[in-house]
C-alpha cells in the first residue's frame, strides 16, 4: 500500500530516530569490554535499550531476546540475530580500542564493525516493526553471546528456548550484500608417528622427515565436489609441533588442519574422507557441529534483496549461521575485511544505510 506524504514523513522520521538511537547504543557497547564469555556488561546495556524503548525482553545467560508484540504461533518466524561479544584487541592498535571515536565519518572501536554495527541495526529494525499488526511473519531478535569463540552459551543454546525459527537473517558485515551461502568449519588434530631416538644414531623413521610428504599431500589433495556459490572445499595446515630438545628425534609430530566446507559436503563426510585417506597415524575432528549453511536463491528474502539492488555471493567466513538448521541469510553493514583488524571501524553512513535496507527488505516480505 502506497504511503501518503505525511505517512512517508513520519516513516522517515522513525528511521532517523532509530538510527540515531542505534549509533548511541553502539558507542556505549564499544566503550564496554565484552570479550567472549565476559559479555554481562554489554548485555546490561542492551537490556537498558529495550527498557528505554518500552519493548519487553528476556535474558538467558548473556543472550538478550524478544518477540514482536503481536506474535502469532500460527505464522512462520524470522530470526534477526547478531552478537555482542568481541575478540581481544591485537597489538597493532594505534587508537584506544575501548574508545568510541568518530573521525571523517568513521566510528572507531573494538567490535564496531564485527559485529556491533550489525547488532544495533538489527535491534533498531526489530523496534521499527515491533508494534505493527498483521505481519505475515513473526520476528524474534536475539543479541547473542559467545559467537567469536563458537561457545556453548551463545545462539546455539537459545534454539531450544526461543520460538521455532523458519528462516534467519544473521547480522555480519557484508556491505549489505546477500551472503546466500556460508562455508562450514572442521578443525582436525592429526598425528604423524615415527620412532624416537638419539639424534646421533641412524633413524629411518624420523616423523619430521615424514612431514615432507604429509604436507605435500595436504597441499595437493582436492575434494571432488564443488559448489556454485561457495566454490571448493579449502584445506589448510595451520599448526605443526614436534620435538623438545636438539638431540632427540621425537616419536611423533602433531599438526592442526583447518577445513572450510562447502555446501556439497556434510562435516561428517569430510571427516570420513580424511580419516580414510590422509597419510597420518590418526586424524580426529574437534567438532562436527559448525556446518555450512545456505538459503535458496528463490526464497522471498533473497528475491526482495535482489529487487532493491543487493548482490548475492558465497561467504568463506564462519558465523552463527553454522548452528542453525533452518535456511539463513547473512547480511549486515560494514566490511568483513575490517573485522579483527587494528583500529577497527565502521562508517556511520553504513549503519544508517543498513537500517534502511533491513527495513525495506522486510517491508517487501512481512507487510
Amino acid at each position: 500500500m502506497k504511503m501518503t506524504t505525511l505517512q512517508q514523513s513520519h516513516y522517515n522520521m522513525s528511521i532517523e530516530k532509530l538510527s540515531a538511537s542505534a549509533i548511541v547504543l553502539l558507542k556505549k557497547l564499544i566503550e564496554t569490554q565484552s570479550f567472549s564469555k565476559e559479555e554481562d556488561p554489554t548485555a546490561i546495556l542492551i537490556e537498558g535499550w529495550f527498557v528505554e524503548n518500552k519493548i519487553p525482553f528476556q535474558r538467558t545467560k548473556n543472550n538478550i531476546w524478544a518477540t514482536n508484540k503481536y506474535f502469532d504461533e500460527t505464522k512462520p518466524t524470522i530470526l534477526l540475530n547478531s552478537h555482542h561479544d568481541t575478540v581481544k584487541p591485537n597489538s597493532a592498535y594505534t587508537k584506544d580500542p575501548f574508545k568510541a571515536v568518530v573521525e571523517d565519518g568513521k566510528l572507531y572501536g573494538l567490535g564496531s564493525n564485527d559485529a556491533g554495527g550489525c547488532l544495533v541495526s538489527l535491534i533498531a529494525t526489530f523496534a521499527h516493526f515491533y508494534t505493527q499488526e498483521n505481519l505475515t511473519y513473526n520476528l524474534v531478535v536475539v543479541a547473542s553471546a559467545e559467537e567469536e569463540n563458537s561457545g556453548k552459551q551463545g545462539l546455539n543454546s537459545m534454539l531450544s528456548i526461543i520460538p521455532k525459527i523458519d528462516v534467519a537473517i544473521v547480522g555480519e558485515p557484508t556491505l549489505m550484500n546477500l551472503a546466500i551461502a556460508e562455508k562450514g568449519l572442521v578443525v582436525f588434530d592429526a598425528v604423524v608417528e615415527g620412532i624416537a631416538s638419539h639424534a646421533a644414531h641412524p633413524n629411518n623413521d624420523n616423523p619430521i622427515y615424514k612431514m615432507i610428504d604429509v604436507l605435500r599431500w595436504f597441499r595437493d589433495f582436492t575434494f571432488d565436489k564443488t559448489s556454485e556459490t561457495l566454490g571448493d572445499v579449502k584445506m589448510t595446515v595451520t599448526q605443526i609441533n614436534a620435538g623438545k630438545q636438539h638431540n632427540v628425534v621425537p616419536a611423533h609430530v602433531d599438526l592442526v588442519i583447518d577445513v572450510r566446507v562447502n555446501d556439497s559436503y556434510s562435516n561428517q563426510e569430510i571427516a570420513q574422507i580424511l580419516q580414510e585417506n590422509a597419510p597420518c597415524s590418526k586424524i580426529i575432528p574437534r567438532s562436527l557441529r559448525l556446518n555450512s549453511s545456505s538459503i535458496s536463491s528463490e526464497h522471498e528474502l533473497v528475491k526482495a534483496g535482489i529487487s532493491i539492488g543487493r548482490k548475492t555471493y558465497g561467504s568463506p567466513t564462519l558465523s552463527d549461521q553454522s548452528v542453525l538448521s533452518c535456511q539463513s541469510l547473512k547480511l549486515g553493514p560494514g566490511d568483513s575485511t575490517r573485522s579483527h583488524s587494528a583500529d577497527e571501524f565502521i562508517y556511520i553512513a553504513e549503519i544508517e544505510e543498513g537500517i534502511a535496507i533491513y527495513v525495506e527488505l522486510l517491508n517487501r516480505v512481512i507487510i
